[in-house]
């Protein structure tokens, strides 16, 4: 008999995602919910009990009132929702995070799964900050370019639907309509993923970010602009920085510093690591500038791929088993 999994949420996007890697799994009993009970707490609770891993994929109210739920000592939950990312008693997701963080995901029964834009961000500024290149001090910028399935299905609905339309006004020659074109937001400053992204890195002070929605279905990539010389380093400092963070790490790729393969195509393929659990993390620069980059699949090392990477270290299985 295998591990007992129960998804919370298993109709959105997280959660569709998550049920596809397991459902294949001779490990996993995946338990099921009447879809007419969907909204039952009794019923619901009886499964997150039941579970010996039960993930959260939830709005975060929902996911604060599902792990309320949980009695039964032995139940590890896994919350994809922001609600627990920071906090006491969690275990942040991130086993690549620091030395120690896969034995704390073992042990623990309560994990936080990063959020996409924070997993690209946390990796590419905690080990610069461990290993003081930049200093925890430094006034840090960030943009994030994502396809517009990280917004979930009402905006996965409104992209798919408007498709067509699109391309018609692109064969009359009327140019993009709204979503045929990037689209910044969070601009009151103050996106939901903020928190895990200073606690995570050890910075003093919140980044500022700007994360862009653009008409593609995944992929993610964020950029983080380094002045040298006002840090006082050097980039082959950033790239030994990481080299030493990320080695043996079987799901990060460190590129080689300024990678000719991106700089002879002229551009950065933000999809490349589409249907993957991989991070590839890229330093361009010259004598006084350089951007560090990490680019995943939004929903799979920025969601799904994550959770059950966590799962598999928790129940003491082959890491990348399924993914």
């Amino acid at each position: 008999m295998g591990h007992k999994v129960y998804v919370d949420g298993q109709e959105g996007t997280t959660g569709l995602r998550i049920f596809e890697y397991l459902a294949k799994r001779a490990d996993v009993e995946l338990l099921r919910i009447d879809p007419e009970r969907r909204k039952d707490a009794a019923e619901r609770a009886r499964l997150l009990n039941a579970a010996d891993v039960a993930f959260l994929c939830l709005p975060d109210a929902a996911a604060r009132e599902a792990a309320a739920m949980v009695t039964n000592p032995r139940t590890c939950l896994i919350d994809a929702s922001t609600a627990h990312r920071t906090a006491p008693g969690w275990v942040y997701g991130l086993p690549e995070l620091a030395p120690g963080q896969r034995e704390a995901i073992r042990a623990s029964k309560r994990i936080s799964n990063p959020g996409c834009h924070a997993t690209a961000f946390v990796m590419l500024l905690r080990p610069l900050v461990d290993a003081r290149v930049v200093p925890a001090s430094w006034p840090v910028s960030a943009t994030s370019i994502t396809g517009y399935s990280g917004g979930g299905k009402k905006m996965i609905e409104e992209y798919q639907a408007a498709a067509p339309a699109m391309s018609a006004a692109l064969a009359a020659g009327h140019g993009n309509p709204v979503l045929g074109a990037p689209r910044p937001y969070g601009l009151k400053l103050g996106h939901k993923h903020l928190p895990e992204m200073v606690a995570h890195t050890g910075l003093a002070t919140k980044p500022v970010f700007v994360p862009i929605v653009s008409n593609f279905y995944k992929g993610l990539a964020v950029t983080v602009p380094l002045p040298l010389k006002a840090i006082g380093t050097t980039a082959a400092a950033v790239q030994a920085a990481y080299e030493r963070h990320y080695a043996g790490e079987r799901f990060v790729r460190v590129m080689p510093l300024s990678d000719p393969a991106t700089l002879e195509g002229g551009f950065l393929d933000v999809q490349a690591c589409n249907d993957t659990n991989r991070v590839d993390i890229f330093v361009f620069a010259n004598d006084e500038q350089a951007v560090v980059i990490a680019r995943l699949d939004n929903l799979g090392k920025g969601a799904s791929g994550a959770a059950v990477q966590a799962m598999n270290i928790h129940l003491g299985a082959e890491e990348g088993l399924g993914l």
